[in-house]
């Protein structure tokens, strides 16, 4: 069962780092599209651990305030490209608040994924793969896996070819990393690794085939495994 008791506890460290972050770049101490220090500098400056820092950039993702470049880090958004949605963080370690979350992510989601099978480009398969290769890739058992499960979800949603559809679950789907890692905590993570995995997979495959109710029923699938590492009982 996942542990959403740690999460609770070691929530306001991410919080407080991501609140201070946010300061600086609302006071242009740092600059619109200027890359923030690296995860060893501010976990260093702020004397917590780099997953804890991980943690506070997700939030900061979340709230359209940052952006993450694989391989380069993590950018302060250009002001054009902020987004406006936010989150309350009182709740990320509260069980019924994931609940609550996970039911619209079934409604969205799995519209999503169906529009997707009927509007997907080349271009679009060819995101769906690479998030899919990052996933199944050496760096699958770390946080990196877990940025591409979270793009993979993103892809989807940009393969609908609606931006609201993508600008809502691009949100959500930040809201659910602290979960994947409550997740993969409480788990013999190679198992729960490859399940994941083939479930994206399934997923991808009924875009590719054009196939609206396979891919949504694909997604469903997903989502309803994922609820349940996570011990969510949901009213569906």
């Amino acid at each position: 069962m996942a542990d959403f008791t740690q999460i609770k506890r070691n929530e306001h460290l991410p919080v407080r780092i991501a609140a201070e972050i946010s300061r600086e770049i609302a006071d242009g101490s740092i600059r619109p599209g200027q890359k923030l220090p690296t995860e060893h500098i501010l976990a260093s400056s702020f004397g917590v651990s780099r997953s804890v820092v991980r943690e506070a950039i997700a939030q900061l993702r979340n709230e359209g305030l940052v952006e993450t470049r694989q391989g380069v880090g993590a950018f302060a958004t250009e002001i054009q490209q902020r987004q406006s949605i936010r989150f309350e963080v009182a709740h990320h370690g509260d069980q019924a608040a994931f609940c609550s979350l996970f039911q619209v992510r079934f409604a969205l989601e799995t519209e999503a994924a169906g529009l997707a099978a009927l509007h997907r480009s080349e271009a679009d398969l060819a995101r769906l793969d690479d998030a899919l290769a990052q996933m199944t890739g050496a760096d699958k058992w770390t946080d990196q896996g877990i940025v591409a499960d979270l793009a993979f979800h993103k892809t989807v949603a940009a393969a609908t070819h609606n931006d609201y559809f993508l600008q809502f679950v691009g949100f959500i789907a930040e809201k659910t990393h602290i979960a994947i890692n409550a997740a993969r905590a409480s788990a013999i993570l190679e198992e729960i690794v490859e399940i994941t995995i083939a479930e994206h997979v399934a997923v991808r495959d009924a875009i590719e085939g054009g196939n609206p109710m396979a891919a949504k029923t694909a997604m469903r699938h997903h989502l309803e495994g994922a609820a349940k590492r996570l011990s969510l009982e949901l009213e569906m």
